[in-house]
């Protein structure tokens, strides 16, 4: 059976943890050549040790220009082009509206909104007729979770340039879709409280979710890998809401 993306070049930003490094492993399961990207030196290495044979690691910060330059032209010498691109890198910093410094909210928008629109000015001309773009939004928009002012904002954002770059790069048939997990053991949650906070947090959040349980990474690797294959082919400017029925039922 052919595979889904076979011969196909992909990327995906963040690459090196929970949902970005499961959605490596999918789409090279699926024929894709795969590129993912990081920045924190131990999880890069991490991802070198557990990619090999199956993603090339590349250290670059998703929030800075110059360093996206260098990525997306090392793609073009290397690679020639890119048919999917998975905008997954992101950073949660937690606080009130009156309490969040203006260091951490400029850092959030600086990974999580200026960073994909980096991304996706350096990929337009790198993008194949045909290609496809995900971007990792959040239910977080929808919702109004207090201590999420700044994660939430930058992940409407996200939803938004979905719809925009759906439109602008729709001649080309290029397709962009977002996919916005509900609460997922990506490790996102321990990275940012202590462990019986994380823990705390973790059974409050499944008594919330209809199906009474957290998403795993793969399961939303998969939603990444529909959106970036053929089997989406008449869908672009839509958000893939994947949440257990948190914010559905």
């Amino acid at each position: 059976m052919k595979r889904k993306l076979e011969g196909k070049v992909a990327l995906v930003t963040g690459g090196t943890t929970g949902i970005g490094l499961a959605a490596a492993k999918l789409l090279h399961a699926e024929g894709a050549k795969v590129i993912v990207t990081g920045k924190n030196p131990m999880t890069l290495e991490q991802a070198r040790a557990s990619l090999r044979g199956i993603a090339e690691v590349v250290a670059s910060d998703s929030g800075d220009g110059a360093e996206i330059g260098r990525l997306f032209a090392r793609i073009a010498e290397q690679y020639g082009g890119l048919d999917v691109l998975f905008l997954n890198a992101g950073i949660v910093r937690r606080g009130t509206l009156a309490s969040l410094s203006e260091t951490d909210f400029d850092e959030v928008l600086r990974v999580n909104v200026k960073g994909p629109w980096l991304a996706l000015k350096a990929a337009v001309p790198l993008l194949r007729r045909g290609g496809a773009v995900v971007l990792n939004a959040s239910i977080s928009a929808h919702l109004g979770m207090p201590g999420s002012g700044a994660y939430a904002a930058s992940k409407a954002a996200l939803r938004s340039f979905a719809r925009t770059a759906a439109s602008e790069l729709a001649e080309r048939a290029i397709r962009v879709n977002a996919v916005s997990p509900g609460p997922t053991d990506s490790g996102i949650i321990e990275k940012t409280l202590p462990a019986e906070a994380a823990a705390a947090t973790h059974r409050a959040l499944e008594a919330k979710i209809p199906l009474g349980r957290l998403g795993t990474t793969e399961e939303i690797a998969r939603v990444v890998l529909f959106l970036a294959c053929e089997d989406s082919s008449f869908m672009t400017g839509e958000e893939v809401v994947a949440d257990g029925g948190m914010t559905r039922i």
